[in-house]
């Protein structure tokens, strides 16, 4: 099916407007060949000239055949006008309207005078054919529109559910996470924190040099554990993360392959200090992969700008987005990745601001001490 229409769909639109015109002129020509006037003929030149801008002045264009109509039996240009408004207005009643005022004046007679006399019951017999001939292309304008609709809407929708997908596998994902870093931070800490605390306690109670230097190693590695164990706790705790995450870490060099494999129009700009902690680097690249998440969960079609700051006492990122383009599709979301943020920024003593914007936008701010305290 969609083989048959692919020729149709490359006639360039310039192309079937002129042949429209050619028809009409052609049409207008048939019906006044022999016995017209520089009136007719001039009306019936605007008429079927004015298909040219149809697409864009639909009710003018339409306006324009009705002379056409009066002086004699057309029906390309006024077929094509009631096609085109019918097509491309929202508003029902306007091509309704315009059906029956193109069946009043083809059924009137020129000169006007004439209409009214002899039988009447023609003229009415007329204008009740000449309607239902007007109603079949408003008809068939208003079922185009429905089916570009119904087109539009349900690509969105597929849209939508391969979204829905992706952000699924995401929450099972980070359910995962969190329940691995539960069980870390229950057994895994517990564990290295007895080890701890008895390996202090051999280092004072032995008198022996070697075993208290090789407690003394062994506190300072399990400290050391305990150390990483719980920064590795809190990246299993970030919600929304791939699968990829628990392999070598991203820093400030990954934001622009992030950004440019985001699919949300955004731009980049400012630095941080140089010489912030790998922690740190970490967190802003979090911080900016979680906002633009959001941007395509929340604000389907807005655009995001990335902004690196940083001043005498403080460093940061704050990301932006417009208000949405499109209609906002309820999706499935597990609500943790602001509360990870905020945990991420607390561990640098920072905090994390998210907020509305006045232009109907949304705004995340990430603010930490360039030497916490």
């Amino acid at each position: 099916m969609s083989t048959g229409r692919t020729p149709w769909r490359r006639v360039p639109p310039w192309a079937v407007d002129a042949g429209l015109v050619a028809l009409a002129a052609l049409d207008a020509w048939i019906n006044l060949f022999g016995d017209a006037t520089p009136l007719m003929w001039t009306c019936a030149a605007v008429g079927s000239a004015g298909l040219f801008l149809r697409r864009r002045f639909p009710l003018a264009v339409f306006l324009l055949t009705l002379p056409m109509t009066l002086f004699m039996d057309v029906a390309v240009a006024p077929i094509a006008a009631l096609y085109t408004l019918a097509a491309s207005t929202r508003n029902r009643p306007l091509p309704a309207g315009c059906a029956l005022l193109n069946a009043a004046a083809d059924s009137l007679a020129w000169p006007l005078s004439d209409t009214f006399v002899g039988d009447r019951t023609w003229t009415l017999v007329q204008f009740v054919y000449t309607l239902a001939t007007a109603v079949a292309p408003v008809l068939f304008g208003q079922l185009v529109q429905a089916r570009r609709d119904v087109a539009r809407r349900l690509v969105e929708v597929k849209e939508a559910r391969e979204h829905e997908g992706v952000l699924y596998a995401q929450t099972v994902l980070a359910h995962e996470r969190a329940q691995l870093a539960r069980e870390m931070h229950d057994v895994v800490s517990h564990q290295v924190s007895l080890i701890a605390v008895q390996a202090g306690a051999l280092q004072v109670a032995a008198k022996d040099p070697d075993a208290r230097e090789a407690a003394r190693t062994i506190r300072t590695l399990s400290a050391n554990t305990l150390d990483e164990l719980r920064h590795m706790v809190t990246l299993l705790r970030a919600s929304g993360g791939k699968a990829t995450e628990l392999t070598p870490q991203p820093t400030l060099a990954d934001l622009q392959q992030l950004i440019a494999h985001s699919g949300i129009k955004t731009t980049l700009t400012g630095e941080l200090p140089p010489g912030i902690s790998t922690t740190a680097q970490r967190t802003v690249y979090r911080t900016v992969q979680e906002a633009l998440t959001n941007v395509r969960k929340h604000a389907p079609g807005a655009r995001a700008d990335v902004h690196l700051w940083h001043n005498a006492h403080h460093f940061g990122v704050t990301v932006t987005n417009t208000a949405p383009t499109r209609t906002t599709v309820a999706l499935p979301s597990a609500r943790h990745g602001l509360i990870g943020l905020k945990e991420r920024a607390e561990l640098l003593h920072g905090t994390l601001t998210a907020e509305p914007t006045p232009e109907g936008g949304y705004m995340i701010e990430l603010r930490a001490p360039t030497r916490p305290a």
